[in-house]
């Protein structure tokens, strides 16, 4: 019975799973990276390949009969291509056609018209060629700048890794002074001046974690769990627990054996003459003839 279980109350309305961020790995990933998670994955983008409508019923023109607004986005296809250009929140369209009023509608995908263009960071001061779409290139215009569009538009309208780490690489500079432009001062000045608003949404936190994929973000923490907890050997750890009791039973020879040097040098001390004595106590050594 669901009163019986420890999680009774929640079986009332259906067992919830748990998601990516309440097992394993993923619940130790901090905050800042949940929050772009939910700037990507769970926000609204903005309606591109269909016109929304406001309100929740309409007349119709002709017959006059009220009908109630079914405003959904249409559901898109994002292909590994379009992660290495920039679509302006386009993505391939799945549906069908009807190419013949006698015949039997068949499967179609419309597919945006891609283009190379060269688009320029004033932040980076770099320029870079990437595959863009027309909607690309406008929202860019309206902008007023490559850098505008990236800092303006949120994760969920950007749709590609690569505007990810560009956007991220182009805070980490503002973060840091435009070291790119320190050959000249005026320039780097006005840069900053121009888009330092756009820090105000960011901690330094949320800019290193930012645009960084579910699979990065995992490599990424095991990284510093690592660095934070460094594996030892077990035949180090052994080793110096072993110099550690002889020091305590007085044998004077095991002061000689430093620990912090490499394995190939504790061996060279451990073979030397002075190092004899552990022969004394090795049951399986053999005896000196005399």
């Amino acid at each position: 019975m669901a009163h019986a279980t420890s999680q009774g109350p929640k079986l009332l309305h259906g067992f919830k799973r748990p998601t990516r961020f309440e097992k394993g790995l993923g619940a130790e990933l901090p905050e800042a990276y949940k929050k772009f998670w939910r700037e990507w994955k769970l926000t609204k983008p903005a309606a591109v390949h269909y016109i929304p409508k406001e309100g929740e019923w309409e007349r119709d023109d002709i017959t006059g009969e009220i009908k109630p607004i079914q405003d959904q986005a249409l559901p898109l296809i994002d292909v590994p291509e379009a992660n290495e250009g920039i679509w302006g929140g386009e993505a391939i369209v799945k549906g069908f056609q009807k190419r013949n009023p006698h015949k039997r509608r068949v499967p179609h995908f419309w597919v945006p018209v891609l283009k190379r263009s060269v688009v320029h960071s004033q932040v980076l001061d770099q320029y870079i060629s990437t595959v863009v779409t027309e909607r690309t290139l406008n929202l860019i215009h309206e902008c007023q700048g490559f850098d505008h569009y990236l800092l303006k538009n949120p994760a969920c309208d950007l749709r590609s890794t690569l505007a990810f780490k560009l956007k991220r690489k182009i805070l980490v500079a503002l973060l840091n002074g435009c070291p790119d432009l320190s050959g000249n001062p005026a320039e780097q000045k006005r840069i900053l001046n121009e888009y330092k608003k756009y820090l105000e949404a960011y901690t330094p936190e949320e800019i290193d974690w930012y645009g960084l994929t579910y699979q990065e973000a995992l490599r990424k923490l095991q990284a510093q769990i690592r660095a934070e907890n460094p594996i030892v050997p077990h035949k180090v750890e052994f080793r110096l627990k072993l110099i550690e009791q002889l020091k305590n039973a007085g044998i004077k020879e095991a002061g000689g054996v430093e620990e912090g040097k490499g394995d190939e040098t504790e061996a060279l001390q451990l073979d030397s003459p002075s190092t004899n004595w552990l022969s004394k106590i090795n049951p399986f050594g053999k005896k000196q003839e005399t």
